[in-house]
């Protein structure tokens, strides 16, 4: 079996679909949502929940979006995160916890999936660190991420974590920069200090 740093992490394209079909099974990683939840208004996500939502995500990959990052143990997926620039997930500035902080443009990664089995292995933190470089590559100055921090220490529910947990971004060199909520901060990574730089 592969380990955590022999992962190959790519971005997904139209052809790696299937991979993540496969990845997210029949209930599109969680409920129908098909990582669709931060792109729709709450009525659209429900009116199209599960097919209508997969249908959705299918047409921005097969339109040359690259709406996140897979991460590979061999031939298989293991492991999934959303990562676009804000804009891409309008619900977000709908959100009164996770209103912009300032004017910044950022790139937003908004969630996780890893394959049962591979949970609690590190593959969250080594999505991040690929998001960081994806980032990067394409000329973004700031990666902002939306984790949950929970309010006792110890594991918590694999459903309530997809956006991911403070300790991993801390890992990945992020660093809170507002917290509305007790239990869910908004961390940056800096690709550019954009404090001295401008904006």
């Amino acid at each position: 079996m592969s380990t955590v740093d022999e992962l190959l992490i790519c971005p997904l394209t139209a052809e790696r679909w299937a991979d993540l079909e496969e990845l997210f099974g029949p209930n599109g990683a969680c409920a129908g949502c098909w990582c669709m939840w931060w792109r729709l208004s709450r009525a659209e996500f429900e009116r199209q929940k599960g097919k209508g939502n997969r249908a959705a995500l299918r047409a921005l990959v097969e339109g040359g979006t690259m709406p996140g990052l897979l991460a590979y143990a061999g031939e298989r997926a293991v492991g999934w995160c959303a990562v676009q620039p804000r804009a891409a997930y309008p619900a977000l500035a709908r959100s009164r916890i996770l209103a912009p902080v300032d004017d910044t443009p950022v790139w937003s990664v908004t969630c996780f999936y890893t394959r049962k089995g591979w949970r609690g292995q590190g593959v969250s933190l080594a999505l991040l660190r690929a998001a960081v470089e994806h980032v990067r590559a394409l000329g973004g100055r700031v990666l902002e991420g939306y984790p949950i921090e929970p309010r006792r220490a110890g594991k918590a529910p694999a459903a309530l974590v997809w956006s991911g947990l403070a300790s991993a971004f801390r890992q990945a060199g992020f660093e809170e920069v507002a917290r509305r909520s007790p239990t869910q901060p908004i961390m940056r990574y800096r690709l550019v200090d954009t404090r001295l730089a401008g904006n």
